[in-house]
């Protein structure tokens, strides 16, 4: 343990990277709204004229670091709702309402402790094509600064992302792809245009029982950061009934600039 004094001057000296290394997991949490949790690829699905979908996610994460000299180690959890409702057969408003606790050490000094709720998203998502168990569709997004930035749980401006999405269905199998650009308006100072994309596979294997995989990279926030954030998940969905879900997931960060592990799991319900 650092004498008192010195313990707050490395605790100062490391709260500005410990904020920037923990605003991108709340950023790109916030901007994707999971259609088939634990995926993070969305797919073209829509839950029809008047149809509402309302998805309550939680997660575990844990990731560790060393930056020179110093060893990080973070945990935290995110839990999320999701509200989507069909404003027509092919078209879906998204509300996304994010909250989130982390923990991050310095040598195992406490330097960052924060919990609430982080940015909101609102998106529109337009199946626009469908022929032969392939559709296509678009889906143009804000990001709310409803998080307390100052306190690292949000980005302080309003952004925007747009997402193309591709299905193809041929039971029991779906294949899933996406590619988006985000406009990461933020207080800090980061890299502004981002891309992100992202594939996932479904397959049944009894009635109810699907597993998913899902693999996907984004451009990373931080720039002088030499990599970018890439992941992979594995998971189960089961169908309770026709019009619920429930689902587990683990994903792996397949670089150093993604979270090592987190643990998914997650119920969503039609209505």
């Amino acid at each position: 343990m650092l004498p008192k004094g010195k313990e707050n001057k490395k605790t100062m000296g490391l709260r500005r990277w410990i904020v920037w290394m923990a605003l991108p997991i709340l950023v790109f949490v916030s901007t994707m709204a999971w259609a088939g949790h634990p995926l993070i690829t969305d797919d073209t699905g829509t839950q029809g004229k008047g149809g509402f979908q309302l998805e309550v996610t939680g997660q575990y994460d844990t990731d560790k670091e060393t930056v020179g000299s110093v060893s990080t180690e973070s945990k935290g959890v995110q839990a999320a709702t999701t509200l989507s409702y069909g404003l027509i057969e092919t078209a879906d408003l998204v509300l996304g309402i994010p909250y989130r606790w982390t923990e991050i050490k310095a040598d195992g000094v406490t330097t960052y402790d924060e919990k609430g709720f982080s940015d909101m998203t609102l998106d529109l998502k337009w199946r626009f094509f469908e022929s032969e168990g392939l559709s296509l569709g678009i889906k143009p997004g804000l990001r709310l600064p409803t998080g307390n930035d100052a306190k690292g749980l949000g980005t302080g401006r309003t952004g925007y992302q747009t997402f193309l999405l591709g299905s193809w269905e041929s039971a029991p199998w779906a294949f899933h792809a996406n590619l988006g650009y985000i406009g990461n308006e933020s207080k800090a100072d980061e890299e502004k245009h981002l891309w992100h994309a992202s594939l996932a596979a479904t397959y049944e294997i009894l009635k109810g029982l699907t597993i998913v995989g899902n693999v996907g990279a984004e451009r990373n926030r931080d720039k002088a950061a030499d990599r970018d954030p890439a992941f992979l998940i594995g998971g189960i969905i089961y169908s309770l009934f026709d019009n619920v879900n429930v689902d587990l997931g683990v994903k792996y960060g397949l670089t150093s600039a993604e979270t090592d592990w987190s643990y998914m799991a997650g119920m969503a319900v039609k209505f």
